[in-house]
């Protein structure tokens, strides 16, 4: 039986002009914010919570535990959506903020008006120029309409929305960096704690939620939690979406139950593996996740069965890899982007990602000895878990992961005088 995708969050993707207000509300958009200001903000966390709803930028947090870490009665209080999406091999966001941008704009105001916050920030990923101004008019929209501003449809709720440009850092997408980024500082993470929920966004409570999860919030207010979480399963509820690229014959960005659908039935959903050719390797969750091989195909996309299996879904983006991939390029190419993200705040990122990156420059090129391949898991080792903030860490999850799997190939290099796999795919050619 063919895999199909599940369309929940995308149900109204490429409907005509649904960018624009009055296309949205043709289709029903915006009735979900006037029944949120009926319903009320404990009401719509209830919901929220019946809903299993889990953060889709990575982390994977109960959105509706995460707004209930807010403490009471300290205002004001800001809600923050974090579109800064910058995970290689992740443009799903990027989808959502390009079809249904006033989606998003209902989801913020929807979570604003539980949180009572009295200004929301959307912050938009720097090279995303074009979002951004589809962005800026969908927000000018809202406010025409009086869903945005004073006094929101008669309720007396105010709520300023904001836009605001990124710096064009990877690293601005950890939250803390994201708010010290937003109140014009240079974008570094922030010790925790305090956490955000307690003392973020100019000092005062903070949630940050990701494009996708916020956008969730009108299908959920319309239909009931427990009708999007009856989409997946007890363990992982509603759908996701999850973008697919590498050697598929069909990349783009596809949205499946969570927990009913395995990596194989993604991997149809593309098209399968190019040119009829083999897979060796996958990443679930985008570049800082660890890989996965053919032998995980029939995993399902599932929080815990991932993390069983020695990975994450992250960010939602299936990267494939097919047999002619040498996976030391590959690594030494994600290494880079760690190295050139790097802030530079903590030593062990600043000069472990230097060294890192130096040494998976030889070990591609043949010219690194097998000392300096130890030397490479000892630099390792001594980075995980001992940085300020994730991005160091995750710097050494791809490469360690992939040295578990293909350790004869990372040896092989040792010094090959060349990268072997590509000597040996010449040759076949």
């Amino acid at each position: 039986m063919p895999v199909e995708e599940l369309r929940i969050l995308t149900r109204h993707l490429g409907q005509p002009q649904v960018t624009e207000r009055s296309g949205y509300e043709a289709v029903g958009g915006y009735q979900s914010l006037r029944k949120a200001l009926a319903m009320g903000p404990e009401a719509i966390t209830a919901e929220v919570k019946a809903s299993g709803l889990r953060g889709r930028g990575g982390a994977a947090f109960p959105t509706a535990t995460k707004w209930g870490f807010l403490p009471k009665g300290v205002f004001p209080r800001y809600l923050c959506v974090n579109a800064d999406e910058s995970e290689p091999g992740c443009f799903k966001d990027r989808v959502l903020l390009e079809a249904l941008p006033h989606q998003l704009v209902e989801g913020t105001l929807i979570a604003a008006f539980a949180l009572q916050a009295s200004h929301a920030f959307i912050y938009i990923r720097g090279e995303y120029r074009a979002q951004r101004e589809l962005l800026d008019r969908c927000v000018a929209e809202a406010y025409a309409a009086g869903y945005a501003g004073r006094d929101i449809l008669g309720s007396g709720w105010d709520c300023e929305l904001i836009v605001h440009g990124g710096a064009g850092a990877y690293i601005c997408g950890e939250e803390t960096a994201l708010l010290d980024s937003l109140e014009g500082l240079r974008g570094q993470p922030r010790l925790k704690p305090p956490f955000p929920a307690v003392r973020g966004l100019y000092g005062q409570p903070t949630v940050v939620n990701n494009v996708e999860t916020l956008s969730n919030l009108p299908y959920i207010l319309e239909h009931g939690g427990a009708a999007y979480a009856a989409h997946g399963t007890e363990a992982s509820p509603g759908t996701r979406l999850f973008c697919v690229s590498g050697h598929v014959e069909r990349p783009g960005t596809y949205e499946v139950p969570m927990g009913r659908t395995s990596f194989r039935d993604l991997l149809e959903l593309a098209g399968g593996v190019w040119g009829g050719r083999q897979l060796k390797a996958m990443q679930p969750g985008g570049g800082s996740m660890p890989v996965l091989g053919p032998e995980h195909l029939d995993v399902p996309l599932d929080f815990k069965a991932v993390a069983d299996a020695g990975s994450s879904l992250g960010a939602g983006a299936l990267v494939v890899m097919d047999e002619s991939t040498c996976l030391v390029e590959v690594s030494m190419r994600l290494v880079d982007f760690y190295h050139h993200e790097s802030c530079g705040k903590c030593v062990p990122c600043r000069e472990g990602t230097y060294f890192e990156s130096q040494l998976m420059h030889r070990l591609e090129a043949g010219l690194a000895s097998a000392d300096e391949l130890r030397t490479l898991a000892d630099i390792c080792e001594h980075m995980d878990g001992r940085c300020f903030c994730p991005l160091g860490d995750t710097a050494t999850w791809f490469v360690m992961s992939a040295y578990r799997m293909f350790r004869d190939e990372f040896e092989a290099h040792c010094g090959a005088g060349q990268c072997p796999v590509r000597a040996q795919a010449g040759r076949a050619a």
